[in-house]
């Protein structure tokens, strides 16, 4: 029995230290080059896919632990990621430097449209992007149509008769980054960071995807590439998960 006892001691007297220490860290992020503080950039817990963004001053606070993986992003500059390590929890603010990116902007040629004024003749000069999600009876996916989609319809009949195959060749091999979907669509800030970007950089940062993937994954669920090429991050994120949670039907219904 005093072992017993003992054992419990020393139990509940080692195991605090090895807990991991849950805190809200502090920092804030300036331009390397002039060590003026950047504001509303978009920063991302990876491990626990929760989000934030600097203030006014450049100044952040974020929920994590240590060993988490923080990752900035903004406009204009390099994203970068940052470890969090037990100083920064104890010992307060640091500072996160991002460096500024030399863009080149392609020219952009504005082919203006003529219109007279008239609805029914307006209506035929003004070009229109079919994008369009249609349904086939009896199948419990979605299809995205358009001129600029030579092979939707032979992914569409791929999908109809070895839909189970389809989806498991998409995410069978990514069921750990797939899962951190859901945590993703349920974070406000996440949300709103990502209906403002259009590089898929966060997404491929918390997924643990390149960009090909990101394109194959959309492409094989019968996105058309023009709505892989215009929709912001929000969107994307949203027709990931959608064909995510048609993948988990069927391959519920096998088991």
């Amino acid at each position: 029995m005093k072992k017993i006892l003992f054992t419990l001691f020393l139990l509940l007297v080692i195991a605090p230290s090895f807990a991991q220490e849950e805190g809200e860290i502090k920092g804030v992020v300036v331009n390397d080059a002039t060590e003026e503080p950047l504001e509303n950039v978009n920063i991302v817990n990876l491990n626990q896919v929760k989000g934030t963004s600097t203030g006014k001053e450049g100044k952040f606070m974020i929920k994590a632990v240590v060993n988490d993986t923080l990752y900035f992003s903004y406009l204009g500059f390099k994203s970068i990621r940052v470890r969090v390590t037990n100083d920064w929890l104890k010992y307060g603010d640091i500072k996160v430097k991002m460096t500024e990116l030399g863009i080149a902007l392609e020219e952009v040629v504005i082919r203006p449209v003529q219109l007279t004024g008239y609805v029914e003749v307006d209506a035929k000069i003004i070009p229109i992007y079919d994008n369009y999600r249609y349904r086939i009876a009896g199948l419990g996916g979605g299809y995205e149509g358009g001129q600029s989609q030579p092979g939707a319809v032979s992914r569409v009949l791929n999908s109809v008769f070895n839909p189970a195959d389809f989806l498991y060749n998409v995410f069978g091999k990514r069921p750990k980054q797939m899962r951190k979907l859901r945590q993703m669509k349920e974070d406000d800030n996440i949300r709103n960071l990502l209906q403002s970007k259009f590089d898929r950089e966060t997404l491929m940062a918390v997924l643990q995807l390149e960009r090909v993937d990101v394109d194959e994954i959309l492409n094989n669920c019968s996105y058309s590439e023009d709505f892989i090429r215009t929709a912001n991050d929000l969107q994307i994120l949203d027709a990931i998960s959608e064909c995510y949670e048609e993948y988990r039907v069927l391959n519920r219904g096998k088991g």
